[in-house]
């Protein structure tokens, strides 16, 4: 846009219209299980057709300029948020909000209304500097209270630097599209990622690269082991709900030929699960059973508790994992977990993220030993 028409722009009027008469549309663009070649996700963006400016970044400049970012993101959020119920079988949803706004009574409105937030992402865009106070961690926990994971996103870019990451502990890293473009002709680049991911891994987060464009830097991302992406090259923005490209279904069904034979599907165990870690007494009653797995009420596993003489059951957060994970993979995030913690059963999901039962560590390092 020149300046000569962004100076004859009615900005006032155009975010009145945007925020008050609803004049926002959202798309969704798919999020891939790059290990398995199915679509997981999907990321909201909101678009202003009918409007002299189309770019949104555009509008939330604007909105910013003008005092009403915190109306402009909300009403996105809330056009966003409607298909929220009708998302596909296990698969999560992205909003984006910038932690600015995070707790002005807007947004907070709109969370009040969605209510359940579980299958919700909500990523921090952060397009200007921002303290992380106690106001904004309060904010947050009131999200993830609500079910909701949090999300850094454009990693590696502006503002979302590694503080934010050791401050915010987000459940999803996404990397920013400047760090992915050409990945399959940068070593650098390269080893960044790797770096990245393995610091996702200690902290028990999502590696998500966006900005996916070309076959190589699909190629690249898989040899890393990058468990999620997105782009133009998996899937564009659209009307819910779009699939996986057929080019990048075919690209994905190669590569990944090889793993799925071996899954942690041969190595589970089942012990007893519990919705109160009070419970898990009772079930080591029984003179056979040495470990017990506390759930929550929608059978998602949160710890294993091996400790039978202790007072009260030791609740330490547990890893979870898919089990059509590859017996190396799951390896590969079982070690980075921080001193004595890479030892402890690894917490099997299904693809709604129930649990199905464990993978013990040692048994894990038989089956690679074997292989």
């Amino acid at each position: 846009m020149t300046a000569e028409i962004e100076t004859r722009l009615d900005w006032p009027g155009m975010l009145h219209e945007a925020i008050e008469g609803g004049r926002m549309q959202a798309v969704y663009q798919p999020i891939v299980d790059v290990a398995r070649g199915v679509v997981v996700g999907y990321e909201a963006l909101i678009r202003f057709p009918s409007f002299p400016v189309s770019s949104p970044d555009a509008w939330f400049a604007a909105a910013h300029d003008h005092g009403r970012s915190a109306e402009l993101q909300a009403a996105a959020l809330r056009i966003a948020l409607r298909e929220k119920a009708n998302l596909p079988g296990n698969c999560f949803l992205t909003v984006n909000v910038g932690p600015e706004v995070l707790h002005h009574p807007a947004i907070q409105r709109v969370w009040a209304d969605v209510g359940d937030l579980r299958w919700v992402v909500v990523e921090l865009t952060e397009h200007f500097a921002v303290e992380y106070n106690g106001v904004l961690h309060a904010a947050l926990e009131r999200l993830r209270s609500a079910g909701a994971l949090i999300a850094i996103d454009d990693a590696g870019s502006g503002y979302a630097g590694l503080a934010q990451l050791l401050t915010v502990r987000p459940a999803m890293i996404k990397l920013d599209r400047a760090l992915i473009r050409d990945l399959d002709h940068d070593e650098a680049k390269r080893a960044l990622v790797e770096m990245v991911g393995t610091f996702a891994g200690r902290i028990d987060a999502w590696l998500l690269a966006e900005g996916v464009e070309r076959e190589g830097e699909l190629d690249a991302l898989v040899a890393l082991n990058v468990p999620l992406a997105q782009g133009f090259h998996l899937g564009r923005p659209a009307l819910p709900w779009a699939p996986l490209r057929p080019e990048a279904d075919r690209q994905l069904a190669d590569k990944t030929s090889d793993r799925l034979g071996a899954t942690l599907r041969t190595l589970l165990e089942h012990p007893p699960m519990v919705t109160d870690a009070t419970l898990a007494f009772a079930a080591f009653a029984d003179p056979s059973v040495d470990l017990v797995v506390l759930c929550d009420d929608d059978r998602r596993p949160i710890a294993s508790l091996d400790d039978r003489s202790a007072p009260l059951p030791l609740v330490t957060p547990d890893m979870r994992i898919n089990l059509d994970t590859s017996p190396s993979d799951a390896a590969l995030r079982a070690i980075t977990r921080i001193g004595t913690e890479w030892a402890r059963p690894l917490l099997c999901t299904d693809n709604a993220g129930r649990y199905v039962g464990v993978v013990r560590i040692p048994r894990l390092l038989h089956a690679l030993a074997s292989s």
